[in-house]
């Protein structure tokens, strides 16, 4: 009886010093992340005096990459349905060569 009882006192501290080496921060709770970007607002839908159309090509030009590709949703900040709108509007300017198709 007098073995196990050293061993046990032998195997209680080995625990508490795996206990210590633990950092302090690992033990906590972690907290709700703070968002890290500002959120997009669609530019159609917050003012309404900015219509899409496809002969306002100063409009279109802002959703276009310099290669002539229309600009992601999530790049340009537009909604789903503006997006929509959007891409259908330069498809037109395109047709009746307001906007080229690729630039050089």
């Amino acid at each position: 009886m007098s073995e196990e009882t050293t061993i046990q006192e032998g195997a209680a501290p080995q625990a508490a010093a795996a206990e210590e080496s633990i950092p302090a921060d690992a033990m906590k709770v972690p907290q709700q992340r703070l968002p890290r970007f500002k959120k997009k607002v669609c530019r159609f839908c917050h003012s309404k005096e900015m219509v899409i159309d496809y002969k306002r090509v100063d409009i279109l030009e802002r959703f276009i990459t310099d290669r002539g590709k229309s600009l992601p949703r999530r790049i340009a900040g537009t909604c789903a349905k503006h997006q929509r709108a959007l891409a259908t509007e330069i498809k037109r300017a395109r047709m009746i060569a307001l906007i080229p198709f690729v630039e050089k």
